[in-house]
This record gives structure tokens, sequence and C-alpha cells, in this order.
């Protein structure tokens, strides 16, 4: 998993905690850490369990030779197992157990072998082996009994020493689950965030490529609209060929500096307060029209709102690029014909957008311009993040209409 992502830097390997098992643990080779660990505990439970033997020695009425020197010997070899206790916990418990109702230097190794449980078994596998363990030290005070302790204080001396060392193991499995659940959401989060940050390219990408449609599909149909005069009539009188010629050059320097302009605008970020170009409005739609008129596009415009400067920002905005998408597809689809525009509407009612036309009636420019087909789809987007809808295609009348309706609350 990656510790940090962070556009331009490095990525850094970041290691989690092995997750706590609840099955057997797959063997695997052991780690300097593990060998101290197995190492320690074999040589504790040893050195626990001869001082417990020796302590039985020292009392007045001591076993017999025999029984002490077989409890060390079988004792110390069952303590061996001890380093198997990673693979299979709960086997080495339950043998030691076994073995601890008959030696008592085992003791020691079946409490380690007991906190093993705890820590990587289930709360229900660490009662039953704790139960076996009593259980073993009942039977071991039953067949040794003790001349200075009860049985009953015996058994109470195992039941807290036992839960004290399943109370330990359990804490420690917690705390082992409590890290391991923080590296996760940890890492969880990181993921998310990469994700946040691809989706933010991506809109901003889509950003990107909307405005350049909107801005450089409008300027371009006009460049061809005037170009393609130039072509079919290759006759016209000298004044007439440099004055579309003018046109044409004026055209694509507005286009390049649109595209300058848009991507300065783009790429320009929030915090650093520069000047951005101001973004066309409502009250730019007749001027848009009337460029439209000056590119041989015969265009009829109705203005039913009062005041066209009174509509808010979002929606004049969307309602310019929704005119502007419009006509940029009639000069594409529809040369020759007469596009009329309809923008109605006031505070509280909404705005409406009309546009239509009727089909293509051939002559000039009667090769249709190419298109990518994702102007409608891009406009429709725009439209409904506005608050607004859209509609479009045609009429019993055979017009191509585009209907927009946005909110201008009152």
């Amino acid at each position: 998993m990656p510790e940090q992502a962070v556009p331009g830097s490095s990525e850094h390997a970041w290691p989690l905690p092995a997750p706590v098992p609840s099955g057997p643990r797959p063997r695997s080779r052991r780690s300097a850490r593990d060998w101290v660990v197995d190492v320690t505990c074999f040589l504790l439970a040893v050195a626990s369990g001869l001082v417990l033997v020796g302590i039985t020695v020292s009392e007045p009425d001591p076993p017999a030779a025999v029984l002490v020197f077989a409890d060390i010997a079988v004792g110390g070899a069952a303590t061996l197992a001890l380093w198997w206790r990673r693979e299979w916990p709960v086997a080495v418990a339950l043998l030691l157990a076994v073995i601890g109702c008959f030696s008592e230097m085992v003791a020691p190794a079946a409490l380690i072998a007991l906190f093993t449980v705890a820590v990587h078994r289930r709360p229900t596998v660490v009662l039953a082996v704790a139960a076996a363990n009593l259980a073993g030290s009942a039977v071991f005070a039953l067949l040794r009994p003790a001349e200075d302790l009860s049985f009953v204080w015996v058994v109470v001396f195992g039941v807290l020493v036992t839960a004290a060392v399943v109370a330990w193991g359990m804490a420690i499995r917690a705390r082992r689950e409590l890290v391991v659940s923080l590296r996760e959401r940890a890492v969880r989060a990181e993921s998310e965030q990469l994700l946040r940050v691809e989706q933010a390219r991506h809109t901003e990408r889509t950003r990107i490529a909307r405005e350049m449609h909107d801005v450089l599909a409008h300027r371009l149909s006009l460049l061809s609209m005037h170009a393609g005069a130039l072509e079919f009539r290759p006759d016209a009188p000298p004044a007439e060929v440099a004055a579309a010629a003018g046109v044409v050059r004026a055209s694509a320097r507005q286009a390049l500096e649109d595209l300058r302009e848009v991507i300065g605008v783009l790429r320009e970020s929030p915090d650093e307060g520069g000047q951005t170009r101001p973004q066309p409005g409502l009250a730019d739609v007749p001027a848009l029209v009337e460029e439209s008129r000056e590119a041989g596009l015969r265009v009829r415009a109705e203005y039913g709102v009062a005041d066209l400067g009174a509509a808010p920002s979002v929606t004049g905005r969307t309602a310019y690029r929704v005119v502007q998408e419009a006509l940029t597809n009639v000069r594409k689809h529809a040369p020759g014909s007469v596009a009329t525009v309809a923008v109605t509407g006031g505070p509280g009612t909404g705005l409406t957008v009309d546009v239509r036309n009727p089909a293509r009636t051939g002559g000039v420019h009667a090769d249709a311009l190419p298109g990518a087909g994702t102007g409608l789809i891009g406009l429709l987007e725009r439209v409904t993040l506005a608050g607004g809808g859209l509609a479009h295609g045609w009429t019993a009348d055979g017009e191509f209409r585009l209907t927009a309706t946005l909110p201008w609350p009152a």
C-alpha cells in the first residue's frame, strides 16, 4: 500500500502489521525478533519450572527422588513444545495442560502456551483452553496436595493466575487489531484521496474540453463561412476578396485569443487572485446574434426580457452558451436557413431560450461542417448543473427546435 501519493512525489512502501489470524497460522521463517522471543520464553519456562520443583523439594516432606527426576525430565521435554506454539498454539496448550496434571515443571510453559492462544485465537477457543488448564491444575492439586494450602485455595490461585494471563493476552490481541484497523483506515483514506485527485483531474479535463468547444466551435464556424464565401466566389471583385480575407484573418486571430484566454482562465488557481476574463451573460446574447448575422447567418431574434443584464450570472452564462451552441449547429448542419432565437422570462417565472431552424436548404456551404457530436451532450450537462432542463428534436413542422428552461429566482 502506498504510504504517500502526492502528485510529483515518489511513493514509499508502508508495511502493514500482519492481521491477527483466526485460524492456523501458516509456517514461515522466523525473524530475528521471533528467535529472541522464542528462546526467552523457553529459558523463562525452564527456569521457572526448576524454581517450582526446587520449592517442592525443599519442603519438610518432599516427594521421592524418582518422582522429582521424572517431573524434571518430562516437564523439560514438554517445554520444548513451545517451539511450535506459533504454528499450533491450541494443540501445544492442550498438550501442556494434560502433562500439567502430573508435572509441576511444565506449569510455566502451560501458562505461556495459554497466553499465545489468548493473543491469536477467538475468545471461545481461549476460554476452552483456559478451562483445560484449570482442570489440569485441579487434578495436580488432588494428586499432589500441598501441606500448607487447602485444595480450594490452590484452585482459587489457579483461577486468578489463569484469568490474569488470559486478560493480558486478549488485551494484546485487541491492541494489535486496533493498530491494524487504524492502519487500514489510513490506507483507505489515502486511496480515497487518490481517487478524489483523479476525479478532480478528470473533471478539469472535461471542463477544459467544454469551454474549448463552446468558445472555439462558434468562432471557427464563422471562420469557415467566410472562407467558404471566398471559395464559391473566386470571381469576386478584388475589394470584396480583400475584405473577406481580412475578416478571415481577424476571425483566426480572435480564435487564437479566445483559446489563450480560456486556457489562461482554466490554469489560474482561485488562490492567485489574478484578473480573469469576464464570463459572458444574458446581456451579451444580442452581440452574439449580431456577430452571427455579420458572418452571413440569417437570424431573427426576439427578446421578451425586460432587463437582460439583471439575469443571475449562472443563468445568464448558461443561456449565452445555449444560444452560442444552437447558432453554431445551425451554421454546421443547416446553412442557408433562417434561425429564430427567442429569449423570454423574468424573475420568479424562469428563463426560456428557444432556438428554431428549418432543415438545410443547400446552396452555399452545402457540405455540412464536421462536428464532434458531443455539443448537445455537454450543453445538457451544463443546463442540468444550472438547475434547468433541455429539450431538442424535430417538430411536426419540419423544424429543429432547441429549448432550454433555466431558473431565475424572484
